[in-house]
């Protein structure tokens, strides 16, 4: 079975600078990657632009077997099927947390409000913040809100999970309420792609670990050899500053 993502010799630039340099590598269905590294080694570009939020300068990234359309309503199904999740919770300010969960599913999937309202319901339940249904995103914490976006995504019924650095701009103990929820996502067998600096979640989760640093994948590996047995220097260094603390 083909896998569900393939990204082959993607390069991207902004300006002058060479954020993305010859990407070359697969998720399979069910997979979950993990991708890590230094600030500025491309890891946020790449998530973005699987979903063509950033569009790249040569090479081909594909779901399902499917090149990533450039425009239209081809690209808009692309972004049903896949599911994106960032630092900042991007929910509709002015909508409360029902109607943000309900919007992609009655406008673009055609669901009846009825339906909608269901499927949102057991979602929210889902992610631990069903009571917080009639609220504006203003009043929930970072972590509540966070995982509302989880099941906004969660909504569409998507085929891939795109999470950029989803617990950034949280406070600490909010970090592993949004994380637990990760956590069985990945158990249920959701294909994802994770840009993360929690180590202890990528050791956890991930089937695979993907290492970047200057725009390139330098290494990749299972957690266990990657952690334990890291094969480049540059690797090793990273590892010696963020596991050491």
């Amino acid at each position: 079975m083909e896998p569900l993502v393939e990204i082959d010799h993607v390069d991207k630039h902004f300006g002058e600078l060479h954020v993305l340099k010859d990407i070359t590598t697969t998720v399979d269905r069910g997979e979950v990657v993990i991708v890590i590294g230094p600030s500025g080694s491309g890891k946020s570009t790449l998530c973005r632009t699987i979903n063509r939020l950033e569009t790249i300068d040569s090479g081909e990234i594909r779901i399902d077997g499917t090149p990533l359309p450039s425009e239209g309503r081809d690209l808009a199904r692309l972004r049903a099927d896949v599911g994106m999740v960032f630092q900042s919770f991007n929910l509709f300010a002015h909508k409360t947390v029902l109607q943000n969960v309900t919007l992609g599913p009655i406008r673009v999937r055609g669901l009846s409000r009825r339906d909608a309202e269901a499927r949102a319901m057991e979602l929210l339940e889902r992610v631990g913040v069903a009571d917080q249904a009639t609220k504006l995103p203003a009043q929930l914490s970072g972590g509540q809100q966070q995982r509302v976006a989880i099941a906004r995504a969660l909504a569409m019924e998507p085929k891939l999970m795109l999470f950029d650095e989803p617990t950034s701009a949280l406070d600490p103990e909010m970090i592993n309420e949004v994380l637990d929820v990760m956590t069985e996502l990945a158990h249920d067998g959701m294909t994802m792609i994770v840009v993360t600096h929690e180590m202890g979640f990528a050791r956890k989760v991930a089937n695979r670990v993907l290492f970047m640093a200057d725009g390139a994948i330098v290494e990749e590996g299972t957690p266990e050899d990657f952690f334990t047995h890291p094969r480049t220097d540059r690797a090793k260094d990273f590892l010696g500053k963020v596991l050491t603390h």
